[in-house]
């Protein structure tokens, strides 16, 4: 193995030995010296004993993006919350809620992972599922209770996946992301 395909293993792995490191003084409620020391052996020899994966893939910084990223899930977070609030005052316990499968174009599970904390976060939704094979998500969403609703709600995530593979994907994926899925019919 060469000097440099170690250092680019060691910098791939830098963010789990960091975060194991971390998790370790938190557990022990400390940072003393002995404390520190013995994590950090600990998380070396985990992180080079075990073949893991990096634990984050090569993600370009394009911080408009990610402001403009931030800037959608405020607005979002803002909308929903206000459409759930109405749901709520207006139709009490009978706010009517739907499971939608939602195709998803994302190929990574970054991607797929940010799509569906974004999702997540969304007042009103809940993804319950993720088919990472078949790249679907599941998602119980409010309010939903005809066909124009649900398809609102599916849209909803579709934007979300869209901004999140402009803002965090690698070139060309965001276009990916417009593309129809495999087996997709295009209107």
């Amino acid at each position: 193995m060469t000097v440099h395909r170690i250092l680019s293993r060691a910098r791939d792995q830098l963010p789990l030995f960091c975060w194991l490191l971390v998790l370790w003084a938190v557990l022990w409620g400390s940072v003393r010296p002995a404390v520190l020391l013995s994590g950090a052996l600990l998380s070396a020899a985990v992180v080079r004993g075990f073949a893991l994966p990096p634990l984050l893939p090569r993600v370009p910084v394009r911080p408009w993006r990610l402001v403009r990223l931030l800037g959608y899930m405020l607005a979002d977070l803002l909308q929903s919350g206000i459409t759930v609030a109405w749901q709520v005052l207006r139709y009490g316990p009978r706010t009517t809620a739907a499971v939608v499968e939602i195709p998803l174009r994302a190929d990574t599970d970054l991607l797929i992972a940010a799509t569906a904390s974004l999702a997540t976060l969304t007042p009103g939704s809940l993804v319950l599922e993720i088919d990472r094979d078949r790249r679907l998500l599941y998602v119980h969403a409010l309010p939903a209770g005809d066909a124009r609703q649900t398809e609102l709600r599916r849209r909803e995530v579709l934007r979300a996946e869209h901004h999140v593979c402009w803002a965090l994907a690698r070139t060309g994926a965001d276009e990916r992301s417009r593309a129809p899925r495999p087996g997709e019919e295009t209107s």
